[in-house]
């Protein structure tokens, strides 16, 4: 996988940088920056309204990102909504699915794992609406306890009205098995909608939204080498087609026409979510890393991961002051590791590793219940990407041993 890091900028301009903060975001390939510049300075028109050439070459540019951008997915281009991020997409799900089809009393499981952002517009929805939120459990290892989701369909059985959960979790790195999941909701005849986080699995395996028997899938594309500020979220078309799933936002091309009394909206599922301008420019640049990515290969690059996650943990098990967080097997995680070094605070291990030129994150991850459901005051998270290889885990390793030698 060497051949690829020549492909991002960022590493002609800071030539000694170790990035293992892919979680939070990654860096981009020069092709999908060429992209957005392209757009910008040959094609930048507004989309769908206009009939100037200009404007027909910015909206054949933006149908054709959407298309390659779904297709990545294993979805349909009529079952993508373009976002900013995972966050907004989830945040979606709450107000153009949740806000119509549940009611005081009804009850939504997500995991003690989640992101905030798929905690908090449930809370949201709470306070507004009487629906409840409970919590699936975890191993002391970080699996999802499908023994306590059992438990809980049967306490509460057709009152679950949506299941959400994250595919990849951000701060342990573990997999959920999506599949057994699902087997557990048809088993029990349960009438709910099944929601996934991913943006941690997108970045990393390849998905297939129609086989994976989801309702919804949320992705952000900055962490899956594309351009901050676009994201989506993919919807099982029937849910659009019978518009269970409605728009959240109004105005734009959504519309189809409008009176002093009433607005009638695009019967069209790919115009009907477009409130207002497109970031056209972002679309593009996505779609270029979607194909950057489907170039490699994702089957290639989650070998390549679980690859560097392997030979990260057998380093980090051998410095008896780490102690690693989540799922100790590669099989069981993806993306990142997430660990504590016993008595420094982990942004004191950050700040050590950046004067050695390794970037990390530390902190809650935004995972706080987690963090505070352990005990956790802080973590320090590795997290890789194609460009990423062993010897970027040796200076990662290099440079914690030099924690030791501060804080003797």
């Amino acid at each position: 996988m060497n051949q690829y890091k020549a492909d991002f900028p960022i590493f002609k301009n800071y030539p000694k940088l170790v990035y293992l903060d892919n979680a939070a975001t990654s860096q981009k390939p020069q092709v999908v920056l060429d992209a957005i510049e392209s757009y910008y300075t040959t094609a930048c028109a507004n989309v769908h309204r206009g009939v100037h050439k200009l404007s027909d070459t910015s909206t054949e540019a933006f149908e054709l990102s959407r298309r390659e951008i779904s297709s990545f997915f294993g979805a349909n281009k009529e079952e993508l909504i373009l976002t900013r991020n995972a966050t907004e997409a989830l945040n979606g799900i709450a107000y153009g699915w949740a806000e119509k089809n549940m009611k005081a009393g009804d009850i939504i499981l997500t995991s003690i794992m989640e992101h905030h952002a798929n905690i908090v517009p449930w809370q949201e929805l709470s306070k507004k609406f009487g629906t409840k939120l409970q919590f699936i459990n975890i191993s002391k290892e970080g699996s999802l306890d499908l023994t306590d989701l059992q438990e809980k369909i049967n306490k509460y059985g057709n009152k679950i009205k949506l299941i959400s959960i994250a595919h990849v979790s951000n701060a342990l790195g573990t997999v959920n098995p999506l599949d057994k999941i699902r087997k557990i909701i048809n088993d029990n005849n349960l009438k709910c909608r099944f929601a996934i986080d991913g943006a941690q699995s997108a970045p990393h395996m390849k998905i297939d939204f129609h086989k994976l028997d989801i309702d919804f899938y949320a992705f952000s594309g900055h962490k899956m080498l594309g351009p901050m500020g676009i994201g989506g979220l993919i919807v099982r078309e029937s849910l659009l087609k019978s518009k269970e799933m409605s728009p959240w936002l109004f105005g734009g091309g959504m519309i189809e026409s409008v009176y002093k009394d009433k607005t009638t909206f695009n019967e069209d599922l790919s115009e009907r979510f477009i409130a207002g301008t497109p970031d056209v420019a972002s679309a593009t640049g996505l779609a270029i890393a979607c194909d950057y990515l489907g170039k490699i290969g994702m089957v290639e690059v989650e070998k390549h991961d679980r690859s560097l996650i392997s030979y990260a943990l057998d380093e980090l098990k051998k410095i008896e002051e780490i102690e690693i967080v989540g799922p100790l097997n590669a099989k069981h995680r993806l993306g990142s590791i997430t660990f504590i070094y016993k008595g420094v605070h982990a942004h004191d291990v950050a700040q050590i590793l950046d004067s050695e030129n390794v970037a990390v994150r530390s902190g809650h991850h935004c995972t706080m219940p987690l963090h505070l459901e352990n005990k956790w005051i802080a973590t320090v998270r590795a997290s890789f990407s194609v460009y990423n290889d062993k010897t970027d885990i040796d200076k990662l390793i290099k440079a914690i041993k030099k924690i030791k030698k501060i804080f003797k």
